[in-house]
């Protein structure tokens, strides 16, 4: 937008192609534009459907770019070998192991760990838990332990505020506030210990042993979400839900 023009640059030749006003821009300019510029699609999108709520232009859409399947995936020996060192490692920082093994384990991304707070997890007679969505899943005892000796940890830090349940599990540097994710990402890269190649992994190994929607209730997934990752499985609840009053 300059001077309000909106410039469209001609994708083969760099040069410009479209000089207009948002009166005069239509749907086909706006194609042009967005197909030569993928990386400010998206941010577009909120400015175009302003600008069309306000009758400034004409009732002009830009659609997000499609979803690509996963691409990025590990042998499954070396999966379960990064979970065993997450789980048995002391030279690893416990956040990292404590991170690490939720995303091998339960396939979460690190912007959902870093929101889990200490009051999501609790123990029984029996087992301990972790409420990730609604249901608690049952925890194996090694990472268990983990995180009730991260949690006793962090408790005698002499910035803890005593008396909140409801803390960061993954506190960040400043109080009160959780762990930056793309700083734990980088962080868990410096250990070997990569984030998006193992949750996908992890995700493809959940649908081979439950059904889309059990994962989606259980870790607070969008349906929408993780039928995509069914379809690119080879699974599907078309089913379950042909089934469904």
């Amino acid at each position: 937008m300059l001077d309000g023009e909106l410039i469209v640059f001609d994708t083969a030749t760099g040069r410009t192609s479209f000089r207009l006003t948002l009166a005069t821009l239509q749907q086909h300019h706006l194609d042009t534009w967005a197909a030569g510029n993928p990386t400010l699609r998206a941010r577009s999108i909120p400015f175009i459907r302003w600008a069309v709520a306000r009758n400034l232009t004409a009732a002009l859409t830009i659609d997000h770019p499609p979803t690509r399947p996963p691409s990025n995936f590990q042998v499954d020996q070396v999966h379960h070998d990064e979970l065993r060192r997450c789980l048995t490692d002391t030279s690893l920082p416990l956040q990292i192991r404590i991170a690490g093994a939720l995303t091998r384990l339960y396939a979460l991304p690190l912007t959902r760990i870093v929101e889990l707070t200490v009051s999501q997890f609790h123990r029984d007679d029996e087992n301990a838990y972790l409420t990730i969505n609604l249901q608690p899943v049952v925890l194996p005892p090694s990472l268990a332990q983990l995180i009730e000796t991260h949690i006793h940890t962090a408790a005698a830090a002499p910035h803890h505020r005593a008396g909140s349940a409801n803390h960061y599990l993954l506190p960040g540097q400043s109080p009160g506030q959780p762990r930056n994710p793309a700083g734990l990402a980088d962080a868990m890269r410096r250990f070997d210990l990569p984030a998006r190649a193992a949750r996908n992994t992890a995700m493809m190994q959940a649908l081979a042993d439950l059904p889309p929607i059990v994962i989606a209730d259980l870790f607070g997934m969008n349906p929408g979400t993780v039928h995509r990752w069914a379809q690119f499985a080879g699974n599907s609840w078309d089913d379950y839900l042909a089934a469904q009053p």
